[in-house]
This record gives C-alpha cells, structure tokens and sequence, in this order.
C-alpha cells in the first residue's frame, strides 16, 4: 500500500501562490520511494476552517505537512486539531520559518504535532516519509525534531549545501491560475540583522544561473503578471545580479510577454553605477525593486547588526527613481532599538523625501529565532504573545507613540501608497508648512475612529479636515483632488462634495466631441470636469495606453476656457 500524503499551505490571500509545498513535492520526487504517494493542497487563511478540512480529509491521508509563517499558524493549529480529531492516527508534521526555532514549545503546547522540520525542508521531509512508510527509527535524520516518551529531541535547522531540486512542474503551472509566482535564485543571506531570520539560512547559496533564466521564461509565461524573486539580498553578487537583469531586458517583449513584472528585494546601498545604469534601460514596468531602509538612525542601524552606507543609499535611491522607468518601494521599521518618536520621525521624512512610489511603515515583530527576541537584555521589548508577535512598547517609544505610529500608517496608506491623491497630497505639503510625518500623523489621529471605508467618504474626510486649515485655498484644494480622482478612478464618477452642476460643460463636451482629436473614442469612458481656481477644463479617457504601469495614473488631459463660471463656493 503507498503512503498516502497531503502538503497544504494556506497563504494569505488567493492572489498568492505558495512555492513551499512545490518544493517538498520536488524533494520527494527525487529521495523517496515510488510507493508514496503526494498531493497539494492550496487555500487561504480566509477560507472557512471546514472547507479546507474537508479538502484533506477527503484524500485520505497518512502525513500531513504544514507550511508554517507568522501569516498562517493561528489557522494551522485550529486546523491540525481538527483533522487529528476525526482522522486520529494520522501523523501531522510541520516546517517553515515559524516552528523551525522553537520546536519544544509547540510539542508542549499541541499534542497533535507528531513531527516537526527546522530549516529547509526538501531532503529532510522525503527522507521522513521514507521511514514513516518503512516503519524505520527516525533517529539521526536531518532537521527532525520530535518526541521519544515525555522528552523532546530538538535538531539544529537543516541547512542543504545541494541545489534543491525544480518545483516547476506541469501540475505546478496548471494551478497557477495567474497568481503572483515566485522564484528562488539563492538561499541564505550575507546580512544577519538582529530582527531577521534569513541571516540563519547558512552562507548565501547561489543557484545554477542558467537554471534560474530558464525559469524566468517559464514563469513569465504562464499567465502571472507578477514574478517575485525571493532571494533575500538579491544583489548580493554584482556580476550575477547585472547578468539576470540584462536577461530580462534583452529578452522582455520576445521570450518575455510585456506586462510581465518581476520584483526583486535588494540592499540600495551596495547597487553599483554600472547596474543602476542598467536598470536604466529597462522597459518601463518590467521591474519593481523593494528596498529595506528600516531606519536612518545610526546607532540604530549598528544595535541591530545592521550595515547601511546611508549617504549611497540614498543617492541610489534618488537615482533609480529619477529614472521612472519602475517601481520603486522602500520600508521602514518602527520599533527599533533606539528609535524615539523623533527619531523616527526622522527617518520618515528623509525616507519621504526619496519620493518613493510606495513607503511601507511596517511594525517589528520579533520572530522565533531571531537575535531581537532571544535576547531580552539587550533588547526589552513589550509584544504580542501571539502570532505575529508585534512590538507592543519599547524603552523608547510608548504604547501610546504605538497607536499614534498605527494611525500613522493608515494615513500614509490611504492617502500616499494607494497613488490616489498625489497633486492634493503635494499641495497640502507646500501650502499648509507640514513636515510629511506631521501631516499623515495629524490626518490620522483626526480620522481615527471615523466612518471611512469607502474612497467616497475618506475623500470627503481629506477636504473637511485640510479646507479648514490656514493658507489652504479651498477652490484649489477642490480642483486638484478633481483632477486626483479623474486621473486614478477609471469610472470617471466625482463624488457629491466635488461635483459642480455647470451648464458649460455640456458646452466642453461637445466642443471636445466635434473635434476629432479630442473625440471620445467608442467604447472607453470619459471623465471630465472644470476648474475654478484656473481657467481649464479637465478630461480623461479611460484606456490602457493612457494608463502610466509605474503609477498607475491616466493622463489627465487639459483644455483651455475663456470663461469661468463661479459656481464653487
């Protein structure tokens, strides 16, 4: 009889694919035996708990194995519970960055774990099932942590100095289904920030080169828009970062289909004058880069480990975005030892002031495994007891600089990184004297609480709150979010607070209609509206080649009137 085996990952959301349980199959095609039999199972953390149970249960199965994140584990342990409750001698194993530093704690915790993997999990898994299914002693094999009576026998993360084995099989693209996929180019790190777990991974392990461009033409053709390398210090290796990347521009719009994206997490300090170059040259939108800043605090950067050239930095980063030819998004960490509020306010705006497309405010979670969470001396940190462990309270910042930095970030989402309102945004910058901190962190404690969940509701929240301030003419702070929402909402729709009954637009229209430059093409919509703090009307044709791939704006078209009418009051 074949061991009968499910993997199941639950990402995040269906948009994601998950490569872990790709790469166990890979593994257990190449070190186990043809009488094992394996199958994925995908679903989300989303997803009612039953629907996924019923999905396992139904295969029958001897093993199964989760992969385990902070994302995901809260709904693994309610699931594991409750497929070991109707199917109670099935043997559940787990592996992943979340159980591979505290194996003990989870074997105290859940007796329904039977098995679990710390590190990389393709040989270490096979071999497992080999002797599950030969009913062999699993002493000695690599990475397994597991129970002998009441003891817990704990082994150091698994660490493979062998290339792993292709996930990319037929039955893998057939699953796709346009999710974002991924690829892994190398493992491992050069880096060992205190917060990070990669730096544990080993030396950074290059893969076969020619392997990773075959893989490249692959998954930019099966149907994904989005191909995210995982590497975590892409360009660690200049001369192969400079080769991949030549790849992908000498063969986008021929062995690449255009429109294909392929996002890579770098370090911007150590890129080089001939790959920044490069990127140059790149097609526009073929490439996102996501930059980890974290702080520009000093002595911050040194507490954790962390080795940044910040005057290079940033240079590079001025450059690569001057070039506007890709996406650019940076990220940093709030909760870091000797980061103040005023630090980190520092930080922002010299962040901001990149003029990034999108600038992450994210929270520092301390991890299983990580340097930050193991020592509570030198790092004395309040954080949540649950996954995903959050930072709650530092020696330097309060639970109450906590609140105001999450409503913080809930304004600088909203009202920056959603790209919806950058002429507004600018304005109100110059206009109003606020410091970019200043602003998402006064707009976000004034909406904190407030009914805004629609585009509609948090606009009308935007010009309430700024109309009223000193120096903000209240016309002009009308007409650039007018022209804001035609440029970004393809429904060519204004919401009540901005609309203007005016007989002259009809005149516009047709005026724009008889003309056959201007006239609306059949079948794409239009937005149009007049200005009152400028003699303009505004308009926008809602297709694809109006629509900037970096920003995501239409082209805001502009027509000039001889009258205005005053209506706006």
């Amino acid at each position: 009889m074949k061991l009968n085996v499910v993997i199941c990952a639950l990402n995040s959301q269906y948009i994601h694919s998950s490569l872990a349980p790709w790469c166990l199959l890979a593994g257990i095609k190449v070190y186990c035996k043809d009488n094992i039999s394996a199958h994925i199972i995908e679903g989300t953390i989303n997803e009612k708990t039953e629907v996924v149970l019923a999905r396992i249960t139904e295969k029958n199965p001897h093993v199964v194995g989760f992969s385990c994140y902070i994302w995901n584990i809260t709904a693994i342990y309610e699931l594991i519970n409750l497929v070991k409750s109707l199917l109670p001698n099935i043997i559940i194993v787990l592996g992943g960055p979340e159980v591979s530093y505290n194996a003990e704690t989870i074997f105290n915790e859940n007796q329904s774990v039977d098995y679990i993997i710390s590190g990389e999990g393709e040989k270490p898994f096979a071999l497992l099932l080999n002797s599950i299914n030969e009913r062999k002693d699993v002493q000695g094999l690599p990475g397994l942590c597991y129970r002998i009576g009441n003891n817990v026998i704990i082994s150091k993360p698994y660490n493979s100095d062998q290339e792993p084995p292709t996930p990319y099989t037929k039955e893998y693209f057939e699953t796709l289904n346009g999710r974002i996929s991924y690829l892994e180019t190398s493992r491992g790190c050069p880096y060992s920030c205190a917060f990070c777990l990669s730096g544990r991974c080993g030396n950074v392990r290059f893969f076969d080169i020619e392997k990773a461009k075959n893989e490249i033409i692959l998954l930019a053709n099966s149907g994904t828009q989005t191909v995210k390398l995982v590497d975590r210090t892409f360009n660690a290796n200049k001369k192969r970062t400079y080769e991949i990347i030549e790849f992908i521009i000498n063969n986008y719009n021929t062995k690449i289909p255009k429109g294909v994206c392929f996002h890579f997490e770098i370090a911007g300090d150590i890129l080089d004058e001939e790959t920044i170059n490069l990127l140059s040259t790149a097609p526009v939108g073929a490439i996102q880069l996501e930059i980890g800043l974290q702080s520009f605090n000093p002595k911050t950067l040194e507490s954790v480990n962390r080795k940044t050239n910040i005057v290079r930095l940033k240079n590079n980063i001025k450059q690569i975005i001057k070039n506007a030819n890709m996406h650019i998004h940076i990220d940093l960490i709030a909760g870091l030892p000797y980061e103040d509020l005023r630090s980190f306010e520092e930080s922002f705006n010299a962040a901001f002031e990149l003029k990034p497309h999108m600038l992450q405010l994210g929270f520092l979670k301390l991890l299983h495994g990580s340097a930050m969470r193991n020592d509570t001396k030198r790092f004395p940190c309040e954080y949540t007891k649950e996954s995903p462990y959050e930072v709650i309270s530092t020696p330097w910042l309060s639970k109450q600089d906590f609140t105001l930095l999450h409503s913080t970030e809930e304004a600088l989402n909203r009202l920056y990184n959603s790209g919806r309102f950058r002429r507004t945004l600018e304005y109100l910058l110059i206009q109003c004297g606020y410091s970019p901190f200043r602003l998402f962190t006064e707009f976000g404690e004034f909406v904190y609480g407030k009914q805004s969940s629609s585009l509609d509701e948090y606009s009308f929240l935007i010009f309430d709150y700024f109309s009223a301030k000193k120096n903000c003419d209240r016309i002009k702070l009308r007409d650039l979010m007018v022209c804001d929402r035609l440029s970004t909402n393809s429904t060519g729709l204004l919401p009540d607070f901005l609309r203007v009954k005016d007989l002259a637009l009809s005149k516009i229209k047709a005026k724009l209609d008889n003309d056959p430059a201007t006239r609306q093409q059949k079948g794409v919509k239009r937005g149009l509206a007049l200005l009152y703090s400028q003699p303009y009307a505004v308009y926008v044709d809602y297709n694809f080649k109006n629509k900037n791939p970096i920003t995501g704006e239409y082209k805001l078209k502009k027509l000039r009137i001889n009258e205005i009418n005053e209506n706006f009051n």
